[in-house]
């Protein structure tokens, strides 16, 4: 009997590819997909579970669901993806609106699971996260001109702060075959934009039995017709000259690297369990912007992790003065149970931590004002994502931004752009912190 399921990812863009299979796999059995849960079936919520706050989103959505749920709008609720599988026990004790739990492992369950759901049952399904299978197909959710490719699964770097491992498994490539399969695909459906993504990019293929690299798979994925390959996330210690080469002479991968370091301090980067000091990131960008000028470097930073005193704070802070990483995203230290730092000692007091992050946000913000203010004046090529009515123009983002995560141009144009389209566009200026231009023809 077909059902009508509705589905809502929470979390990272990794977390997106899984719900966009789940959804192809639903599908493919003859049920109805939506994303409102108002009169479906079954809601399945692809929740994350990686810090503090991304539980409390997730809570407050079964919350949600539940009260449809008692107004007659639901009949039942499917929790999937890391908080079902880190906290199972809690699920089970403390939200009774969930109706089954799916783990990270058993995202490919999900029909079985919705029919047991509708049969009455309460399934739970927990297969081994650590298992290796070639992602099979997705119902792609994102502007039909771009697209994930999620090239691996889980993570085996072991940082002292994060609970992925243990969420996700240790890491597992997937094979060149199925992700040029699956990036034709991708093509040949229109999308411009292709964007590669695992929790760390730069150790691609090295546990497949060839041997290969990511390196060699962007060689690879630029003969296919895209215009843009953009990276998500590149761990410093894992980029190598050859890796640096090819991103520099493939026209199609953008200069914009997300390589997330955390910290600079040598002390905060061992007891993060970090394998590099700041000396060796330091000479990682200059060797990024001697082979790419243009390069753009985003990165992530914890401010607050046990030990971080005032010292190492404002090493920080004067790393990135100099540094002027034009894209920085900075979060307070969550003390994730289950994980190494939240049993450390000399914890940081939480204000303190949130103190430290208001001051990074201010300081970052003044940076990337600079950037922008430099880029006045010059054109540039910006991928259109239509009209946004409340602005009264065009908008789009250049290869300094990212999805969701930068910021954008607002542009006008004397004739119609479709969403999708690349133009050149002058900037004029700046409005809190997007650019503004116009359409050069």
């Amino acid at each position: 009997m077909p059902y009508k399921i509705a589905f809502i990812s929470l979390g990272c863009a990794k977390n997106l590819v899984n719900t966009e299979q789940m959804m192809a796999l639903c599908r493919a059995a003859g049920h109805t997909v939506t994303g409102d849960p108002e009169g479906a079936d079954v809601a399945v919520l692809n929740t994350c579970g990686f810090i503090e706050s991304a539980k409390s989103e997730a809570i407050d959505h079964i919350i949600q669901l539940g009260e449809l749920k008692k107004a007659g709008k639901l009949k039942k609720l499917l929790v999937a993806g890391c908080l079902s599988q880190r906290y199972p026990d809690d699920i089970r004790a403390e939200l009774p609106e969930a109706d089954g739990l799916l783990g990270t492992g058993s995202y490919t369950d999900v029909v079985r699971a919705v029919e047991a759901l509708m049969a009455g049952e309460r399934p739970e399904y927990f297969s081994d996260i650590h298992r290796t299978y070639e992602d099979g197909e997705r119902l792609v959710t994102t502007p039909p001109y771009t697209a994930y490719l999620k090239i691996a699964e889980g993570c085996s770097n072991g940082c002292a702060f994060c609970i992925i491992p243990k969420l996700r498994g240790k890491y597992r490539s997937r094979s060149v075959e199925a992700l040029l399969a699956e990036a034709e695909k991708l093509a040949a459906s229109g999308v411009k934009e292709l964007i590669v993504i695992a929790q760390d990019i730069t150790r691609y293929g090295l546990d497949l039995p060839e041997k290969t690299s990511l390196a060699a798979l962007l060689r690879e994925l630029c003969k296919l017709d895209f215009h843009w390959i953009r990276l998500h996330y590149l761990y410093p210690e894992a980029i190598t000259g050859e890796l640096i080469d090819v991103i520099a002479s493939e026209p199609k991968v953008l200069h914009y690297l997300d390589i997330p370091i955390q910290h600079c301090n040598d002390g905060i980067l061992k007891a993060m369990r970090r394998r590099n000091t700041r000396a060796e990131l330091e000479e990682l960008f200059a060797r990024l912007r001697a082979a790419m000028p243009d390069v753009v470097i985003r990165t992530s930073l914890i401010c607050g992790l046990p030990g971080e005193g005032e010292a190492e704070f404002e090493e920080l802070c004067g790393f990135l003065r100099e540094q002027k990483l034009q894209r920085v995203g900075v979060f307070q230290f969550s003390p994730e149970e289950g994980t190494l730092a939240a049993a450390m000692e000399d914890q940081v007091d939480p204000d303190t931590a949130a103190r430290r992050v208001e001051l990074v946000v201010d300081l970052q913000s003044r940076i990337m004002d600079g950037y922008n203010e430099e880029r006045l004046g010059t054109v540039m090529e910006v991928l259109c994502e239509g009209f946004d009515s409340a602005e009264g123009c065009y908008t789009g983002r250049t290869y300094a931004d990212s999805v969701d995560i930068d910021g954008r141009v607002l542009f006008t144009a004397a004739g119609v752009v479709p969403a999708g389209e690349f133009v050149n566009v002058r900037i004029t200026g700046v409005s809190d912190g997007d650019l503004t231009g116009e359409i050069e023809l």
